[in-house]
Formats: structure tokens, C-alpha cells, sequence
């Protein structure tokens, strides 16, 4: 496919997916939603080609030929900053939370309905490209620095590598220090969809955040659990 630029799209989606009739049904649509769309068939040359484009938003099938997308997704996280949507098979709870844990910002359970992929993907662009809550550009709780206008954060002068799912999900939670979220308003303001009461994404999110910024997982200091509500992100006393 020609991957030349065209001015008369916005934002480039790449489409690693092998079922030619699925690949070439998603691009049709969203082409015609005004989205410009390259397609990679197999898992084979899928990291090359995430890094040498650089889209705007990946769209990655699980299961490849080649090379799985969990291994895709967990190879190109540290150098492709933009948003990974995964397709997985609707009723493996796990195929989810792997794809998750690998650094996918969202998941789109198969057979995929086109208006629900079109919305997950509208709704991570909108999170990624203008995600300026209220309030200050940089937040400091003890040795953490966390800065929404260039989407980074710090430990004790050392960068974090957050994805930009789990940046948003940290400026969300330290932005209301000293206020418990619960999961329906993070839900609601993150992927802009109703907490269905069995998603685990942000749970799984959490659990990797604490890894990132040296939150004991087993007892938290800084982004507390609070059994039957949500997460509490703890102020500096």
C-alpha cells in the first residue's frame, strides 16, 4: 500500500491484521470516516513497520501469523508512543489482560462491530492528542514529578516509561489526590464508556503503574485499592 502522505486525512491508522475481508472491510470504513490507513497482512514485519511509520493510532489482531501482537505490542511499547487498540477474541478474559500488561492502551473484543471500533479509537485519539485536565501542568508528590504538558513523569530525577494509556490514568488519579475515583468516573472519563462492572483494564493499569513508580503492590503507599469504590491516589502530609 502506498503509504505517502495525503493531506486530506488527519490522523494515519495502521491495520495489523491477517483476515484479508476483515483487514479490508475496517480500512474501507474507516477511510470513509476520514481516517488514512495503511495495512500490514502478517506479524512478520509488523514492529518494523509500527516503528518506520510511526501512526497515529495501531489497530493490532492478537493472533498473527509470524509473530503474536502480544509480542508485537511488548517489543514496540518503549519506542512507539501512540495508542495500541488490540483485537481480541471475545470471551478470553485473558487474551485482555496480557494484551494489557504489554502495554495496549485498549482492546476491542471480535466479531468487531465498526461504530464501536470507530468510537475506542476516537476516544484514545482525543485522550492522546488533547488530554489538558484543569489545573496545574505539574503535579510533585515527594520525589515524583508528573508534567501533563509534555506527558512525562519522574522518580527521584528519573524518567518513567508510562504508555500514554497509563500516563493518562496517573495524571487522572494525582490530579484528584486525596479524592477517591471510582472506577465508573475513571471509565467515564478515560475511554468515555460505562464501567460494565467486570473490565479489568484499569486494574490492570494500576498494577503496572505501581511497578513503574515503586508502589509496593502488596501495600501501597501511593495509589491505594478501596475495596468497592475505586483508587485513592495519597497526598503528601
Amino acid at each position: 500500500m502506498d503509504d505517502s502522505f495525503d493531506p486530506r486525512w488527519q490522523e494515519h491508522v495502521l491495520i495489523i491484521e491477517d483476515d484479508e475481508r476483515l483487514a479490508d472491510l475496517t480500512r474501507d470504513y474507516l477511510e470513509a470516516n476520514g481516517f488514512r490507513v495503511s495495512l500490514v497482512r502478517d506479524g512478520t514485519h509488523a514492529v518494523e513497520r509500527i516503528l518506520a511509520l510511526q501512526p497515529d493510532l495501531v489497530i493490532l489482531d492478537l493472533m498473527l501469523p509470524g509473530e503474536d501482537g502480544l509480542s508485537i505490542c511488548r517489543r514496540v511499547r518503549s519506542d512507539y508512543p501512540g495508542p495500541i487498540l488490540m483485537l481480541t477474541a471475545r470471551t478470553d478474559d485473558m487474551d485482555q489482560v496480557l494484551g494489557l500488561e504489554m502495554g495496549a492502551d485498549d482492546y476491542v473484543p471480535k466479531p468487531v462491530q465498526p461504530r464501536v471500533l470507530l468510537a475506542r479509537m476516537r476516544a484514545l485519539l482525543r485522550r492522546t492528542e488533547s488530554f489538558e485536565p484543569a489545573g496545574s501542568q505539574r503535579l510533585t508528590f515527594g520525589k515524583m514529578e508528573i508534567d501533563s504538558a509534555v506527558r512525562e513523569a519522574w522518580v527521584g530525577g528519573e524518567r518513567i516509561d508510562l504508555t500514554s494509556a497509563e500516563f493518562d490514568l496517573l495524571w487522572l488519579l494525582a490530579s484528584h489526590a486525596g479524592r477517591v475515583l471510582t472506577r465508573e468516573e475513571i471509565f467515564s472519563q478515560l475511554r468515555g464508556i460505562k464501567y460494565d462492572g467486570q473490565d479489568r483494564s484499569i486494574d490492570v493499569r494500576v498494577s503496572r503503574i505501581r511497578s513503574k513508580i515503586g508502589d509496593d503492590p502488596n501495600q501501597p503507599q501511593r495509589i491505594k485499592t478501596v475495596r468497592s469504590k475505586g483508587y485513592l491516589f495519597v497526598k503528601d502530609t
